[in-house]
């Protein structure tokens, strides 16, 4: 009895063992195929703009200084107004100066009398010593008298040509024509020479736009000026908020050293302002047209996975997801430029990636479109 108990106990244990092999081998499926759309790797010349973060400066700006002492006696113009060259701006004690001048003007007319009265005298004398009419200490007085004369005259010009130059400083002409900012001074207020601004005027049309490139990127804006493009628009501005201009710009200057701090150069752009939109200190985006004439990988955007800072993108080989790690250029609107990691003509998942990983089974099927 015994016995027969121990046999139908193993004949039990024999029958679970293949229970259990066999649900084990039903539950080790592969996995299932996850459907991907794919598209091959095309090569493109694409014609894009790089992106510049730039600011708009005045081609001509200057700060007016006061060039004498004393008050604000007028205020000639509207600020924030265009000025014309040669425009009076300030005056600045133009009476009280007026009379310096008219007063050195005087002294030195007194001073050229008193020399035509010393040579008179001095002529006089030297006649009446060739006659012994006279004593050589006379003559020779006289002739000391003509020449400190003719030295007050010297000395008489030179007071006139200081308060000429006074005058001329009272009043403040606009040195080119432009726009005049907020005065900083007003009228009745003392002002200093050399040391109280008075106002800065900018020239306004055209005007500039600087931005700094890289030594790399340097090497490039010396060959644009030689380059023919079937259009102008190899520079084009973006305004604050999105707003495109509206006319393109030529390249100006490129700065005589690199930065030895930054490594960068700075670059100078030239705009057309006849509507006065661009304005000095504004924030820019200077647009550069790229074309390299290489031939350059292009694929889908959509294709390309961001993670923690790097960028991958699925290849498909013989049903199987490889992911890649690739270094972009240019995002091209819906599609991206890449530098390294692909080869033309490989394929790449462009739909159904949020489910992929590496070494994934995939059933594909091709794009309804084609990349360009």
């Amino acid at each position: 009895m015994k016995r027969l108990s121990i046999l139908f106990f193993n004949i039990f244990l024999v029958g679970l063992f293949s229970c259990g092999k066999k649900a084990a081998t039903e539950g080790a499926k592969p996995d299932a195929a996850i459907p991907v759309t794919v598209q091959v790797v095309q090569e493109g010349d694409p014609i894009y703009y790089d992106n510049f973060p730039g600011t708009i400066v005045a081609l001509n700006e200057v700060t007016l200084l006061a060039q004498v002492n004393g008050y604000v006696t007028g205020i000639f113009f509207k600020e924030g107004e265009v000025v014309k060259k040669g425009q009076k701006l300030y005056e600045i004690d133009r009476i009280r100066y007026q009379a310096a001048y008219d007063q050195a003007l005087a002294n030195l007319r007194i001073a050229e009398a008193n020399v035509e009265k010393a040579q008179r005298d001095a002529d006089r004398y030297n006649r009446l010593l060739k006659q012994d009419a006279v004593a050589r200490q006379i003559a020779e007085n006289a002739e000391t008298d003509l020449r400190n004369a003719q030295l007050q005259v010297t000395s008489a010009q030179a007071n006139l040509t200081t308060a000429r130059t006074n005058l001329s400083y009272s009043v403040i002409l606009a040195p080119f024509t432009g726009t005049i900012g907020i005065s900083q001074v007003k009228m009745g207020a003392l002002v200093n020479q050399g040391q109280t601004l008075l106002n800065t005027i900018s020239s306004d049309d055209p005007m500039a736009v600087d931005f700094e490139v890289d030594e790399k990127t340097m090497v490039r804006f010396y060959n644009l000026p030689k380059q023919k493009t079937a259009s102008d628009s190899t520079f084009r501005l973006v305004l604050p908020g999105g707003i495109k201009y509206d006319t393109p710009g030529q390249l100006s200057v490129i700065d005589r050293a690199v930065n030895p701090q930054t490594g960068t150069i700075r670059i100078r752009l030239q705009f057309p302002n006849t509507k006065h939109l661009l304005r000095t200190g504004m924030s820019s985006t200077v647009q550069v047209l790229n074309k390299s004439g290489k031939r350059q990988l292009l694929v889908p955007s959509k294709s390309v996975i961001e993670q923690m800072g790097e960028y991958f993108v699925y290849v498909i080989k013989d049903n199987k997801a490889e992911q890649r790690k690739v270094s972009l250029g240019a995002v091209l609107q819906d599609q991206t430029i890449i530098t390294t990691g692909l080869n033309a003509g490989e394929q790449i998942a462009v739909e159904g990636i949020q489910k992929l990983k590496n070494e994934a089974p995939v059933q594909t099927q091709p794009a309804k479109t084609a990349s360009r």
